[in-house]
């Protein structure tokens, strides 16, 4: 099914809606040039992406960014979490929209999806880039004991994967609580679009869908142990920040990649496209030119 154009917002950017399995999935693409499919994680909507999607469309790319399935405007399936089920729906979101083949960018529960789309889909991805986190069934499990300055970008890992509670505890205190989460995880709080992603999780269905990725987790641990029996063949750039993941995104994927390189964004939290914009463009950009 042909996309439609459902608006040209006043920044600029060209909304689209595709629909996959009858589930609409929403697209925000900009520029022209070869496409940049780009993956936000929990709890951002694709507006996270903004701020690289205007330098990569004056770079000669196209740009697009999605909420992922659950997310923001895209419909809230019921199933289809784990990261082989969503790779899947996005590769043939991005058909739909015309492109066979294009880089892959993703953050946070955006890297996990974005690893099994270049792992399911080797021909289709051309480079892939990844940010700000650690994938299961490829990085160690942590230890549940782990020292509070750990814990803090860890323990949501097992209360957002537990069925029912959260939506019960957080349902009309959703500002409260994922204050909590861009409080501390962010070096840079005021860079941050914090009531536009509240917002997002506020709207019906939100917290569920969000929630679904990590209640995935399990089998996506399964998928992924399969999918690490052969190493990513494309050009792999793994970025971290000071002050969140560091050079976790790089050791994750060190024994996962044959042609892999990676860098730390200094004096930067979790949010790094938010945090640290021009830092963050400054490695993407030559790494998708083939420069880096």
């Amino acid at each position: 099914m042909k996309p439609s154009i459902e608006r040209l917002d006043h920044d600029g950017y060209i909304h689209r809606y595709v629909r996959i399995d009858g589930q609409r999935i929403h697209c925000v693409a900009a520029g022209s040039g070869q496409p940049v499919l780009l993956i936000p994680g929990w709890p951002q909507t694709w507006f996270a992406w903004r701020h690289v999607m205007q330098t990569l469309a004056e770079k000669g790319f196209m740009p697009i960014a999605i909420d992922l399935p659950g997310t923001g405007h895209s419909d809230r399936p019921l199933d289809g979490y784990d990261t082989g089920a969503a790779a899947a729906r996005l590769h043939r979101a991005m058909a739909a929209l015309g492109h066979e083949q294009y880089p892959v960018v993703g953050h946070d529960v955006g890297m996990w999806i974005a690893y099994a789309l270049a792992s399911d889909y080797p021909d289709a991805v051309l480079r892939l880039a990844i940010t700000e986190a650690v994938i299961p069934g490829l990085a160690p499990a942590p230890d549940i004991f782990a020292p509070p300055e750990q814990n803090i970008f860890l323990w949501h890992f097992m209360f957002n994967q537990l069925a029912d509670l959260p939506e019960a505890l957080i349902a009309g205190r959703e500002k409260a609580y994922l204050d909590f989460m861009f409080d501390r995880w962010s070096h840079r709080r005021d860079c941050v679009a914090v009531d536009v992603y509240v917002a997002a999780y506020a709207a019906p269905g939100g917290l569920r869908g969000g929630f679904a990725y990590y209640r995935a987790i399990p089998e996506t641990i399964r998928q992924n142990r399969e999918r690490a029996k052969r190493k990513l063949a494309m050009p792999v750039l793994a970025i971290g920040a000071e002050h969140a993941t560091n050079d976790a995104p790089l050791a994750t994927m060190r024994d996962n990649a044959t042609d892999l390189r990676g860098i730390v964004v200094p004096d930067c939290g979790h949010f790094i496209m938010e945090e640290a914009p021009e830092a963050f463009i400054a490695h993407l950009v030559p790494f998708l030119e083939g420069r880096a």
